[in-house]
């Protein structure tokens, strides 16, 4: 599935509106300045406010994204694809590994699509 290139510049937050930080494993490849995001990469969310009854949190704290593209590696590793800014295809997990939804993509380049 055709879609954009994720880069460490994007802006990702959890369900719950914390903000998130994809941080990069590679410096050589780069887009508008900035590494391009890979499968093995981590996005880490800060500050999530989400919690169970009976007020035990369960903030988000890793995504584990979904959708690698299909032709494009560096380094070995399948880089991040995401269709369009909205829901992307990953989910957030807390500490526990108990999923707590998608992230949401607010911005990303749009001048390197792949597939």
């Amino acid at each position: 599935m055709p879609g954009f290139l994720m880069h460490a510049g994007a802006v990702v937050q959890c369900p719950h509106g914390a903000p998130s930080q994809i941080i990069p494993t590679q410096a050589r490849v780069a887009v508008n300045g900035m590494p391009v995001a890979l499968m093995t990469d981590q996005i880490v969310a800060t500050g999530c406010p989400f919690t169970i009854p009976p007020a035990k949190p369960q903030p988000c704290v890793l995504a584990k994204w979904l959708m690698p593209s299909t032709r494009v590696t560096v380094n070995g590793s399948p880089a991040m694809v995401v269709a369009a800014p909205g829901p992307g295809p990953g989910i957030f997990q807390s500490a526990d590994q108990i999923p707590n939804g998608p992230p949401i993509v607010g911005s990303v380049q749009t001048r390197v699509t792949v597939i």
